[in-house]
């Protein structure tokens, strides 16, 4: 979230970020270990999609926090770029 950010802030939810995304990063890692096992593909699936649900959630804390805090200060200062940037990156979160 910090690249060429003009103006001083903090993220409020950095520290949940980075446990939600610790978190996924280890239930992958059991993913992985349970198809190198040869675990059953309907279970491996199930939690495949859980790693999903997790990092689509915390894909939206992230947007919730940008919105809030880079997006209004944006506004504030009438830089079109950044709605522009934020129109992209959703439209590469979403797909």
């Amino acid at each position: 979230m910090g690249k060429n950010h003009a103006h001083e802030h903090s993220h409020a939810h950095t520290k949940d970020v980075l446990n939600r995304l610790a978190k996924a990063g280890g239930h992958l890692n059991k993913v992985r270990s349970m198809v190198e096992n040869g675990e059953d593909c309907s279970e491996v699936l199930v939690q495949l999609a859980a790693v999903k649900a997790a990092l689509n959630n915390t894909g939206k804390i992230i947007l919730k926090d940008h919105i809030e805090h880079c997006i209004v200060h944006a506004v504030e200062e009438g830089d079109a770029r950044k709605i522009q940037e934020l129109n992209e990156a959703i439209d590469k979160f979403m797909k």
